[in-house]
């Protein structure tokens, strides 16, 4: 179960890592062409969710492989799950449908799955 920890971890910090380096660097216009929420919040948002979104990243993976304050992981996971719960949120508040809170969905309820399992039973 270690092993299947360890890979869910690094597919969600993949997926958090490219989405939060997106936030950061790609231009306002190009990000509400591609993701239409980002017209509802100021580019300072946008871009403060992407740190967190790209920090939340490299706090699962980073803490576990030096062994240096473990507790991180746990508490990244967490922090994105809740991320992505607002993240739903948003979809749902601006009328976006079901499949547009899917994705925010799937990736919070992994990130729960990481946090609990990695909190309790299999903890670094």
């Amino acid at each position: 179960m270690d092993l299947v920890l360890w890979i869910l971890a690094f597919v969600l910090a993949a997926i958090f890592a490219a989405t939060g380096l997106m936030k950061l660097l790609v231009a306002r216009d190009q990000q509400i062409v591609r993701t239409p929420y980002v017209e509802d919040f100021p580019q300072g948002v946008i871009r403060g969710i992407g740190a967190l979104e790209l920090l939340g990243a490299l706090g699962l993976i980073l803490p576990g492989l030096l062994s240096v304050a473990t507790i991180l992981v746990p508490m990244a996971a967490a922090g994105l799950a809740i991320t992505m719960v607002f993240a739903a949120l948003v979809h749902q508040r601006r009328g976006d449908g079901t499949a547009a809170m899917v994705p925010s969905i799937v990736l919070a309820v992994l990130s729960v799955a990481v946090a609990w399992l990695r909190f309790g039973v299999y903890p670094l």
